[in-house]
């Protein structure tokens, strides 16, 4: 269970301990040579040292547990840090700069690159592809947000409004989905939602071996016959889970999973500027990919956040924040 007075949140030297046990847990590693034998590092400990500083006497390079990590040269004390990764681990539907800034004390500006950097440090390695021989995957593709830029459409035309004023789809951002059942979720920011993107998207991230389920959108019908098996259900004639057999066709996971996200972005971040809209997929998919029903605590899924942060940097560029909750 969560406690807001254990020390790591609440003591710097007590968070750096924590981290260290984390990354080093059979003593330190040098960042810069990989070093680890104990005899051949130092741990510095002169009056005018900074606390955590160890000397490498292969490179001789100073270093902490945070060189290497998105926590690097920051001047917010690592208990903050490790606090607000617990915070963003336990929100399910996030939690925004303001609160960040609220809790923690730290001006909003702070609180918003702090959470951007954790977000880095959720980002995970897609090298394996989803599915294989016997598993299903649903794909399916949603809509959210307005478009800063209209899409140029086939002869130099610019896409208009609706006629109630509403943005239509042309006006909206792109995000493709995919989820395994029982296992993990993939989602990606794409400009524009074709059968050649989708495709892409498909190619790169699920094994040919898999069951593909969709709904009845042509974007996945050319590219769902390379595939084990491609099942649709129709949605625009009330069909929303099919029987085949031992088959139970739908794509209810993956809209489960953009029910969650658009919750999220409506009612926490509420304005996500378009060049960062991937960051936010990336937690989002993150806490999905360890959430409570594959019993992930909150305190491991913050400790992976931590474990993650090594070999992943963010630095500060300047764009301003005020347009991102």
């Amino acid at each position: 269970m969560f406690n807001l007075t254990h020390e790591i949140y609440n003591d710097a030297d007590k968070a750096r301990e924590h981290l260290e046990a984390i990354h080093w847990p059979n003593g330190p590693v040098c960042p810069t040579c990989g070093n680890c034998d104990p005899e051949r590092i130092t741990k510095l400990m002169g009056k005018s040292t900074r606390p955590g500083v160890y000397k490498c006497k292969e490179c001789r390079s100073p270093f902490t547990v945070t060189v290497g990590t998105v926590f690097e040269r920051s001047k917010i004390a690592l208990n903050k840090w490790v606090l607000a990764a617990h915070l963003m681990a336990a929100s399910k539907k996030g939690m925004s700069a303001h609160q960040l800034h609220r809790m923690l004390g730290v001006t909003y500006k702070t609180a918003w690159f702090m959470a951007h950097r954790i977000r880095e440090a959720m980002k995970e390695n897609h090298a394996t592809p989803m599915g294989g021989d016997g598993k299903t995957v649903e794909a399916d593709e949603t809509y959210i947000g307005k478009r800063e830029t209209p899409p140029v459409l086939s002869r130099g035309r610019i896409a208009k409004p609706t006629k109630s004023g509403k943005a239509g789809g042309a006006h909206k951002r792109v995000v493709v989905g995919l989820v395994e059942r029982g296992g993990q979720v993939r989602t990606f920011h794409i400009n524009h939602a074709t059968k050649e993107t989708v495709k892409e998207v498909l190619d790169a991230n699920v094994s040919k071996e898999t069951n593909l389920y969709t709904d009845e959108s042509r974007l996945y019908k050319a590219t769902g016959k390379e595939y084990a098996d491609h099942q649709t259900t129709k949605h625009s004639g009330g069909e929303y889970v099919r029987y085949d057999g031992d088959k139970v066709i739908h794509t209810n996971t993956i809209e489960n999973v953009f029910s969650v996200f658009k919750r999220g972005m409506i009612g926490v971040y509420q304005h996500c500027g378009e060049a960062h809209l991937h960051r936010y997929l990336v937690e989002f998919d993150f806490r999905y990919n360890r959430r409570a029903a594959l019993k992930v605590s909150d305190a491991e899924r913050a400790e992976d956040i931590l474990r993650m942060a090594r070999d992943k940097r963010l630095t500060y560029r300047r764009f301003s924040p005020a347009v991102n909750a």
